[in-house]
């Protein structure tokens, strides 16, 4: 009876050993953002071909193993893989004037201040002996322009979204549908980081659209590629100067 018991301990033991905790990858972290070398692809395609961020569907997985021909008599048995079919994919170009670089500037901000230029579409953060650094954004479109002055009150990692009422009572009159809330995700237009201004419904934020930097396409948000949204994030604290001109 006692071998019995420890055969059967031993094989639990086993089984849990190779067996992959189903638990921990539920409750697994956010997966890194990482800066893509295709700076032309959307953000969820870009982290699509990042290694070790988006896992393949298990279905996806098994598809791709190479299937065995049945033995013949004669014949070495061989495994076969059948090439994937290649896809035309046309995305949308950024143009490279939008992407991060350091600049000359002689504003009158102080070094920290951010400086939002809604004419040219870009975002300057002042940095001292006359330089800053220069990123790209989406600003207002046409009746959603506006400029003044505000601090940064908040700040958050995938922020959630829930658009304001008159926004979906807007969209809904085109005949989108808007959700009243949205959690914080690669799906989430607000893409990886948020940067709240004042008390205002206006953010600095990500986006899963970043072919649209460098446009008026927001309702009155700046929008920025999620790559450079993570780098302005670490770069600003809360009670950080923004000025949209």
């Amino acid at each position: 009876m006692k071998r019995v018991l420890f055969s059967v301990l031993g094989a639990v033991a086993v089984f849990a050993a190779v067996t992959p905790s189903a638990a921990g990858d539920r409750y697994a972290d956010r997966p890194p953002v990482m800066v893509s070398p295709d700076l032309s692809a959307p953000w969820v395609l870009q982290l699509g071909r990042a290694p070790g961020i988006v896992r393949q569907n298990r279905q996806v997985v098994q598809q791709q193993q190479p299937r065995l021909r049945a033995a013949q008599p004669d014949r070495v048995q061989t495994a076969t893989v059948q090439a994937p079919a290649k896809r035309m994919v046309m995305r949308p170009q950024i143009n490279p004037i939008y992407l991060p670089q350091e600049v000359a500037y002689d504003g009158p901000q102080k070094p920290g201040t951010i400086v939002i230029d809604t004419t040219q579409n870009f975002l300057f953060l002042v940095e001292k002996n006359g330089k800053a650094r220069r990123y790209g954004v989406g600003t207002g479109k046409p009746g959603f322009e506006w400029s003044g002055t505000h601090k940064i009150t908040n700040k958050r990692e995938w922020p959630d979204w829930r658009p304001p009422a008159e926004m979906i009572k807007r969209e809904a009159a085109k005949g989108r549908y808007l959700p009243t809330y949205l959690a914080g995700g690669m799906e989430n237009p607000l893409g990886a980081r948020a940067l709240y201004l004042g008390t205002t419904e206006y953010r600095i934020h990500g986006t899963n659209q970043p072919w649209t930097i460098g446009g008026a396409v927001s309702s009155g948000c700046i929008r920025m590629r999620n790559e450079d949204v993570v780098d302005l994030y670490e770069r600003v604290n809360v009670g950080t100067t923004v000025e949209v001109i």
